[in-house]
Order: C-alpha cells, then structure tokens, then sequence
C-alpha cells in the first residue's frame, strides 16, 4: 500500500490506502465556518429555511450563503441540510402524485431496477421531474419553486443547472444498499474508472450535486441514507468503495440523520453513502432523489451520431473483415458513437444486470463482433434510440 497519491496519470488500485481515509474522516467540522447555520450536527451543516428564507432573498447575504454551502461540500463533511426546504403541504401533494405513478407502473408490471440494491426490492419512478410535470404541473411548480433547492444547486454548479430527479421508496424490511459514490465515475465498474486520467477523478464531483427530498418522516429506525463524512477529499476514492477494508470502515462510522417530510439533504456525490436498511413495520420510506448537473456537461455542436454509425459501419466492418485489428479502429468508433449510456430513459432501458446499460459505442462494437449485416445494425439502433425517449 501505498499514501502517494499522482497529481497527474492514472489511478490504480495499489493507490487506495485505507488509513488514509481513516485520517481524513476523522476530521471535526469547526461551526465557525459557516456562520449562517442553524448548527453543525454530527457532522452535517444544517441550514433553517424558516430563518435563512427571507435573509437569502439579499443578494450579498445569498452569496455569502451560497460560498459556505460550496465550501461545505467541498472542503468541509461533504453534506448539507435543509429544514424545510420544500412546505409540507406541497411535499404532500407530490407525494400523492408519486404514489399514483407507483401504483400506475406496478400495473403495468413494470419492475424499476437499482444501481446498487436488489431491483424490486424498493419502489422507484425513474424520470419523476417529467412525470410530476405531465401529472400534476401545479405541484410541479411549487416544489420545485423551493429556494433551498435552488440555492444548494447553484452554490456549487453555478446557473443553468440541469435538474432530474429519481423517487425511491425503501419499504418495511428493505435492506440497505452498498456503500458507494455516484454519478459519473461512481456509475463505473473499476477497471472503466482506472481508465479516466487522475484530475477526472478530482473533477467528476464538482459536475454532479446529489440531493434529497424527504417525503416521510424519517427515523433512524426507518433507514435514512448513510453517509461518511469527508470521504469525498479522497481521490481514489472512486476505485476504493468495493473493497472489503474500505466497506467495513463505511459500516463502523457512517452517519444517519433523521429527516421530517420536506426537509432536504443535499451532498458531494463523492461522499460514501448508501440507503439503509428500513427496520419499521409500518414506515414507507420515501425520498425524491435529485441528481442536479452542470450546465458543462454538453457538446458545443448537436452531432447525429446514430445517422454517422449507420454510414459508417459497412466500412468499419469491412476493415475488420479485411484483416485490420480492433485498436486500427477503435479511434473512429469513438469519434462517431455516442460513448457514455446517459442520458437515457431508466424506465426503457434500466441498469438490471451493471451500473449502467449499454452504450451506442458497446452496440456497434457488439455489431462488429458479430458481423451484423446493416439491417441488423439499423433494428438494434432503433431500439436504442426508442429506448431513451420519454414518450411514443
């Protein structure tokens, strides 16, 4: 084992040292840095919107605000709070409109599958901010009118965020997830994740806020997420969270925070964290998940990718056939074929099997592999592309 840590390069597993993240999670939250909280609790900020409310709508005091939430989830435990961040009549409403969705695709037989727990374990609405919008558009309005959301979003992705979100419901019984980080390079199995250069793995946090709505009153009996603060300073993180050494770390000093409905906790995604187990009886534990991204996220130009593959594959396969190797191609396939799974439609095309479905990029591959003729290549990418819409 190793402490060196490459500022450059790759990362490896002979990176990971355990007593390195022992050290940093160790680390005491001094409540002299964030002056506009109600109270630093067991290691999480918490904001009051009951008294932040009216002082944030001051463009100074919001900036002043907005720096202590970026420095929290950056420097600071990596985890924030907010109580009441959205009004519980309106938290009511859209808890309704998504236990309505929930009983609407159950009927439908449809079984949504999880990242990092059993699929049909819990419940899940994939894609809730559209659906919300489709249902029930005044609800829709005021809850995400919060200011709350809107601040943490914008203290550390700045303006023009885009917003999605994810309902899970972790019923009586359920069992907790594994610890782990989230999306981008928490989505990845390891040997993906080494493959990204070193200052990724330090940038893959600051595109990515990971927050979460509580729509239930949430006892530590019931399982709310558990969280280990100050993970996220530790850059190899992102290979680390499997390992045996590191998951039995998470499970000795995790921390869980109980929530009432319309509170809100809002995270860096590198923070270890995972759903815990739900012990009640009689608690349907329900949070509206929001994976809110950057606005940096994007290609300057739109490139239709599937109308180059189609073009391109006779070629590509004919290379092959012609006695060329994979790596004499591999640089036009990526140039041409949409590389990364997301955005996509979890409903259509879910993560049952991996922590992500398949890539435009796996299917050509597949496609050359197999020697599909074009027809074959055109029926696999129309069901692809049918996949990842929201409707039709």
């Amino acid at each position: 084992m190793t402490t060196h840590v490459p500022l450059s390069g790759q990362l490896t597993l002979d990176d990971v040292d355990v007593e390195e993240l022992r050290r940093l999670i160790q680390t005491s939250t001094d409540p002299g840095d964030y002056p506009h909280a109600a109270s630093v609790d067991g290691e999480v900020v918490l904001y009051d919107m009951a008294v932040l409310g009216d002082l944030v709508q001051d463009r100074a005091v919001r900036s002043a605000v907005a720096q202590e939430i970026a420095h929290a989830l950056e420097a600071g435990p990596g985890i924030i709070a907010f109580r009441g961040a959205v009004d519980r009549s309106v938290v009511d409403r859209a808890t309704e409109a998504f236990e309505s969705m929930i009983a609407s695709e159950l009927a439908a037989g449809q079984a949504a599958g999880d990242h990092f727990a059993k699929a049909g374990v819990n419940n899940r609405v994939w894609n809730a901010l559209e659906k919300l919008a489709l249902l029930d558009p005044a609800t829709f309005v005021d809850y995400y009118a919060s200011d709350a959301i809107a601040l943490a979003s914008e203290a550390w992705l700045g303006p023009a965020y885009q917003m999605t979100a994810q309902v899970n419901v972790v019923n009586p019984g359920g069992v907790a997830q594994s610890p782990h980080r989230d999306y981008h390079l928490g989505f990845m199995t390891n040997d993906a994740a080494a493959r990204f250069p070193a200052h990724v793995h330090r940038l893959s946090p600051v595109l990515t806020l990971q927050g979460a709505v509580a729509h239930a009153d949430m006892s530590i009996e019931s399982g709310p997420t558990k969280y280990l603060p100050h993970s996220q300073k530790y850059l190899p993180g992102y290979l680390a969270w499997r390992e045996p050494e590191v998951m039995e770390l998470f499970e000795a000093h995790h921390r869980q925070y109980e929530m009432r409905a319309g509170d809100a906790m809002f995270f860096n995604p590198a923070v270890l964290h995972a759903a815990g187990s739900n012990h009640t009886s009689d608690v349907r534990r329900m949070a509206n998940l929001l994976q809110v991204s950057s606005a940096f996220g994007r290609a300057m130009e739109t490139v239709d990718r599937s109308r180059i593959v189609r073009v391109l594959y006779p070629e590509l396969r004919n290379r092959l056939q012609a006695g060329a190797s994979r790596s004499a191609i591999a640089g036009a396939v990526a140039a041409a074929a949409e590389g990364y799974p997301f955005p996509t439609n979890l409903d259509r095309d879910p993560p049952i099997g991996g922590l992500a479905p398949a890539s435009q990029a796996d299917l050509v591959w597949s496609a050359l592999d197999a020697e599909w003729s074009e027809q074959q290549l055109e029926e696999s990418l129309s069901a692809q592309e049918t996949k990842r819409l929201t409707s039709g």
